[in-house]
């Protein structure tokens, strides 16, 4: 079965440039969420899903990352420009990217997502945070 990445962003050009670049990756989009309805509706068919923080219907992308890890099991990155928003994370999710991300940027968080997912030891790419939680959990390589 492919991995199914779902991109919650509700700036459209940025969603499906993301979206794109999944797709280039082999990666199966499983669509794209610009509010927490739509992202739950879309939540089962998910492995990966990259998340921002302020979408259509308010600041409500904490509570889908967090929700989409524990309760679906899906890896969660976030993807803003406001990583201090999180903390020092979010329970369930493996960490943040930095708003605004490479082409180079996405692709290596993706891969490395996918790869923890199916327990293939990976370095962490330089962009991505991890959240203490997902190094505690032997995600840093």
């Amino acid at each position: 079965m492919n991995t199914r990445i779902l991109v919650v962003e509700d700036e459209i050009f940025v969603a499906v440039e993301v979206e794109g670049i999944v797709t280039e990756m082999g990666y199966e989009p499983a669509g794209i969420a610009a509010d927490r309805s739509s992202a739950m509706a879309l939540a089962e068919t998910a492995d990966v899903a990259l998340v921002d923080l302020n979408l259509r219907d308010g600041p409500t992308g904490i509570h889908i990352g967090r929700t989409l890890a524990e309760a679906y099991g899906v890896s969660v990155i976030f993807m803003t420009a406001n990583p201090a928003q999180l903390g020092t994370g979010v329970p369930g999710a493996m960490g943040v990217l930095p708003k605004p991300a490479s082409e180079r940027d996405i692709r290596e968080a993706v891969h490395f997502a996918v790869a923890s997912r199916n327990h293939v030891d990976a370095a962490p790419p330089r962009g991505l945070k991890l959240f203490a939680e997902a190094d505690a959990a032997g995600l840093s390589g």
